[in-house]
C-alpha cells in the first residue's frame, strides 16, 4: 500500500472542528456560557488558516521537488 503525503490543513482543520464541538458541548452542559453563533468567526477564521497552512506546504513541496 502507498503511503500519503502529509496535509497539515486538514490537520487544523480538524482540530478547529474538534474545538468547536468541545465548546457547543461544553455550552450545551452548561459549563461554558456564551453564545452559539459566536462559534461561527471561529469556524471562518479555522478554515482561513487552514487554506493558508495547505498554501505553504504546498510550495513548500513544490520547491522540494526541483
Amino acid at each position: 500500500m502507498r503511503r500519503h503525503d502529509f496535509e497539515p490543513g486538514k490537520l487544523v482543520v480538524g482540530l478547529v472542528l474538534l474545538a468547536c464541538a468541545a465548546a457547543y458541548l461544553g455550552a450545551a452542559r452548561g459549563d461554558l456560557h456564551f453564545p452559539s453563533y459566536a462559534l461561527l468567526p471561529v469556524l471562518v477564521a479555522g478554515f482561513c488558516l487552514a487554506g493558508v497552512v495547505s498554501s505553504v506546504a504546498f510550495a513548500v513541496r513544490r520547491r522540494r521537488k526541483q
